[in-house]
C-alpha cells in the first residue's frame, strides 16, 4: 500500500460521521490513508491485528478461507464502510481477509486510538454495536442458506443484495465490477455452477448481461426464487 494524504469525508465515513465534532481533530492527527491497487490484499486471515480500516474510495471484499484453495465472501465494503473490526476482542489475529476489487483508498486507524475512540464517543460505540448485531444476523442467514437453499436461490439473493448495496448505472447494470468467480464465492458455489445458473436466469428473462456486467430484469422473479428456496 502507498501512503496518501486525503481529507476526511465527514458525510460518508463511518467513523467521522458518528463521532463527536470535538474528536475530529484527533482522528485527523491519527489516521493514515493508503492508496491500494486492484487485487491488493489489505490483510489476511490469521495476520496479527494492528488496527481498523475505513473505505475512503473503491470497493473491497471481505472473505474467509473455504477449503484449501477456495474463499467464501462474507460481505462487500464500499465508500464509508468499516472493515477489520472482526479482530477486536479476539485472540489477536484477523478472523477474515480483505482485498481491493478495484483501485481505491483506505483509511487506517491503529488499535489503541480506535479503542480510545470507542471510550470517548458513545454514539459511535452504540452504532458499532448495532452494526455488529446486523452483521451477525446476516452471517447466520448466509450459513443457513448454504445448508438449505439451492444454488439458484443463493445466486438470485446475491444479485439482489449487490443491487441494494451498490445501486445501478444509468444503463441499469449493477454498479460493481465483479468477476464470476467472486459472484460464486459470494453465493457459496463453484464457478461452473454459477456460470450455468447465470445462463438459466438469462434464459428465464430474470437478468440481462452486458459483457461481465449484470442487470436485474425481473426482481420479483428473483425474489420468488429466494422465497421458494427458503420455504
Amino acid at each position: 500500500m502507498i501512503k496518501k494524504n486525503s481529507p476526511c469525508d465527514l458525510n460518508s465515513c463511518y467513523l467521522t460521521k458518528n463521532c463527536l465534532p470535538e474528536w475530529l481533530p484527533a482522528i485527523e492527527a491519527h489516521k493514515k490513508n493508503f492508496k491500494v491497487k486492484k487485487g491488493e490484499v489489505i490483510f489476511r486471515e490469521g495476520d496479527p491485528v494492528t488496527g481498523v480500516y475505513f473505505v475512503h474510495s473503491g470497493n473491497f471484499k471481505v472473505y474467509k478461507k473455504w477449503d484449501a484453495d477456495k474463499e467464501l465472501i462474507i460481505r462487500f465494503a464500499n465508500e464509508g464502510s468499516i472493515f477489520g473490526h472482526r479482530g477486536l476482542g479476539s485472540d489477536g489475529v484477523y478472523a477474515i481477509s480483505a482485498s481491493a476489487l478495484e483501485p481505491g483508498v483506505v483509511c487506517y486507524i491503529d488499535l489503541a486510538f480506535f479503542e480510545a475512540t470507542l471510550k470517548v464517543n458513545p454514539q459511535f460505540t452504540y452504532n458499532l454495536l448495532m452494526f455488529f448485531a446486523k452483521e451477525l444476523a446476516q452471517s447466520e442467514k448466509k450459513m443457513r442458506n448454504l445448508a438449505h437453499m439451492p444454488v439458484k436461490g443463493r445466486v438470485a439473493e446475491a444479485l439482489i443484495l449487490l443491487q441494494n448495496q451498490f445501486g445501478v448505472t444509468k444503463d441499469g447494470l449493477i454498479n460493481i465490477d465483479l468477476s464470476r468467480q467472486d459472484l460464486a464465492s459470494y453465493s457459496g458455489a463453484t464457478y461452473e455452477t454459477v456460470f450455468r445458473v447465470i445462463n438459466e436466469l438469462v434464459k428465464d428473462k430474470l437478468i440481462k448481461l452486458s459483457g461481465k456486467s449484470i442487470a436485474i430484469a425481473n426482481q420479483k422473479g428473483l425474489e420468488k426464487l429466494t422465497q421458494e428456496a427458503g420455504a
